[in-house]
């Protein structure tokens, strides 16, 4: 069953309803979707529920898959929907956590460059946070997951002209959020040299 591809598990297990193929395919997907859902909630617990959720639901959808994409992408669909209905419906403002993708930089030795970068990843962090928690979901699809133009269209329910359009959006409004706040900090941090330079002024 090791080799088994993802789609020949749904169509054995969619034809013998044997939990084994859903097993193989839980033990596959339940951290990558346990870590999807954390970067939705920055909340362990939170995540955990929604990944048995998540789950739950897929056993009643697989007879659903019609292999139009790869199973993982449509999993992807199932957890980002879900996850984004879920914080619409409690009110929740998507805290997202960054994987290493998005804020390693080779910084070498250099503490100084190391403190930088570290400001740089927190400031983007904080622009996403900004942005519509659907906005922040494609770039997250597209940047950070790499799942292609064509999938994310497919996933969203939208032509692939929209998910670039989408996109170019989220870019312009995510540079702009950012480069507001490293303004704010470099106007923040001058004021704090010239009041200590000048204490009494």
């Amino acid at each position: 069953m090791e080799h088994f591809s993802d789609e020949e598990l749904v169509r054995q297990y969619v034809e013998t309803q044997r939990n084994v193929y859903f097993e193989r395919l839980y033990e596959r997907y339940c951290d990558k979707v346990y870590r999807k859902c954390l970067s939705f909630t920055k909340d362990p617990t939170r995540a955990e529920d929604l990944t048995h959720d998540i789950f739950l639901k897929l056993v009643v959808k697989l007879s659903g898959f019609r292999e139009q994409s790869k199973f993982s992408t449509w999993l992807y669909s199932i957890t980002y929907n879900y996850c984004t209905d879920q914080l619409r419906s409690h009110n929740l403002r998507r805290e997202v956590y960054m994987d290493d993708g998005w804020e390693r930089l080779d910084v070498g030795a250099d503490d100084g460059l190391a403190e930088l970068a570290e400001m740089e990843a927190r400031q983007l962090e904080h622009a996403l946070h900004q942005l519509p928690p659907d906005e922040q979901a494609m770039l997250l699809m597209k940047y950070q997951d790499d799942i292609s133009i064509r999938d994310i269209a497919n996933i969203n329910g939208i032509t692939e002209s929209a998910v670039k359009m989408r996109l170019k959006r989220s870019r312009d409004k995510l540079r702009k959020h950012y480069l507001e706040g490293v303004v704010f900090w470099l106007l923040l941090a001058i004021k704090m040299v010239l009041s200590i330079r000048w204490p009494f002024r």
